[in-house]
């Protein structure tokens, strides 16, 4: 009886802040506001958490936005007729997490220099990353699509992965998201 009482309070919790920010869970990615990698990194740094943030750091995610400055970059910008592809939002979209959210959603920690974070696959942080949250989520307490939470797939890559691309040469899915991976965390020692 008690564990039903605190599930029902945590949904309703939950449906309350989900009031608050204004989203409902099909959208919640949509209106959460963006928090940034630092603040991932609260949590996600420690080995017994699983590391995510240093993985992530060491990743070619992390460097997208800087990319965007190489000769390389500079290059194809130039090619396409864009001056400074580190402006140009056909280059944002893919090479910053949240390029093209409305002002209010990104939050004081938000920086686009970190390029591709955590929230460009896992969905604007706001409504989910708080330590309790993120322990309801990963003891079942929550549903974490209900506050915003992503659980990425191929159709996620591929939304940057693509044609589109001016260096495109092909997605392989399984193959790359191996050089991404990184463990989720125990709910015991998060």
């Amino acid at each position: 009886m008690r564990k039903t009482l605190i599930l029902v309070c945590s949904i309703a919790l939950v449906a309350f802040l989900g009031s608050l920010v204004d989203f409902d869970g099909a959208n919640a990615g949509e209106k959460s506001p963006y928090i940034g990698a630092s603040k991932c990194k609260t949590c996600h740094k420690k080995p017994e958490a699983g590391e995510q943030f240093p993985i992530w750091e060491k990743s070619k995610h992390a460097s997208a936005y800087a990319t965007l400055a190489g000769e390389k970059s500079l290059a194809i910008a130039k090619e396409k007729g864009i001056a400074n592809p580190q402006e140009a939002d056909e280059c944002l979209k893919c090479h910053v997490t949240g390029h093209g959210a409305a002002a209010e959603l990104l939050g004081t920690k938000y920086d686009k220099t970190e390029g591709v974070t955590c929230e460009s696959c896992h969905g604007a942080g706001g409504a989910y990353y708080k330590k309790k949250t993120m322990v309801g989520i990963m003891t079942g307490e929550i549903d974490g699509a209900s506050v915003g939470l992503v659980t990425p797939d191929e159709k996620t890559c591929k939304t940057c992965h693509n044609e589109e691309s001016p260096t495109f040469e092909g997605f392989e899915f399984k193959e790359m998201v191996k050089k991404i991976a990184h463990p989720i965390p125990d709910a015991k020692k998060a």
